[in-house]
């Protein structure tokens, strides 16, 4: 059976998420170090490894990862959204941003809570300033839209999935449905969001493709449901020989030219 319909990540698939936090990190350890004499690689190190240390801490760490929201995706976004278990997550996030960066730069020897407070609330607005998409993005999708049916499936809390939809506004346009776990109750790879894809696109796998840059979520979701996959490795990844996806591509304009094979 053809394909008709394709269903696309979004993070670091079609938006270069990770440049964008690089970015953000940056600019504000670069700020630091106007403040106090250190070496901004080694703030973003220290904040790093502390944000993720104190994101595990909260009781809300089991949600995260059931709806698939990292330590990072924490130090921006504000998570105003309905359930119970993210109304937790919008009022620790505030403390938790000031204690990531607070407690960096403890570790580089420097008490400085005004500062981390502050840099916290930088690192927000550095990140909302650097949304990044990847260079074939547009173009693709520009071949794709009208020949199929396209989804966008995104892990995250819908607050902010959206609010990076709006600071890129052309992406939203492309799609037939957008689905973000936040909304549904549960992330890739669990094999219920992809049923309910389905069935909110009206197709059975066989005619369903899925795109993604992970493999513990995107190809790993979609091959539970029986649907063929794609998996995008710009980074040169290695393999996992349990988890191997239909195909693999190094960047969106090579799978445009796999698709019109299939």
């Amino acid at each position: 059976m053809s394909i008709n319909t394709i269903i696309f990540d979004l993070d670091d698939t079609l938006l270069w998420d990770k440049q964008s936090i690089q970015t953000a990190f940056d600019k504000t350890c670069e700020y630091a170090a106007t403040i106090h004499n250190i070496e901004p690689k080694q703030l973003e190190e220290a904040v790093r490894m502390e944000a993720r240390k104190l994101y595990e801490s909260y009781e809300t760490y089991d949600y995260t990862v059931l709806i698939g929201i990292n330590p990072f995706e924490g130090l921006w976004g504000t998570f105003d959204d309905p359930t119970e278990e993210f109304q937790k997550m919008k009022s620790i996030v505030p403390g938790y941003r000031k204690d990531a960066w607070t407690n960096g730069l403890k570790a580089l020897g420097i008490e400085d809570e005004a500062l981390g407070a502050e840099l916290g609330e930088r690192f927000v607005e550095e990140r909302k300033k650097s949304p990044y998409v990847y260079e074939d993005t547009y173009a693709v999708l520009d071949e794709l839209k009208g020949n199929y049916q396209l989804v966008l499936l995104t892990n995250g809390a819908p607050s902010l999935q959206n609010l990076k939809l709006k600071i890129t506004p052309e992406i939203p346009a492309y799609f037939d449905h957008i689905i973000i776990s936040g909304d549904f109750g549960k992330g890739k790879p669990d094999a219920s969001i992809f049923e309910f894809v389905m069935e909110k696109a009206g197709i059975t796998a066989e005619q369903g493709i899925m795109v993604g840059d992970n493999l513990n979520t995107d190809i790993l979701g979609s091959s539970r449901v029986g649907m063929r996959n794609v998996w995008i490795n710009r980074e040169n990844k290695t393999p996992n020989p349990d988890n191997v996806p239909t195909f693999e591509v190094k960047s969106l304009t090579e799978f445009l030219n796999l698709v019109k094979t299939l």
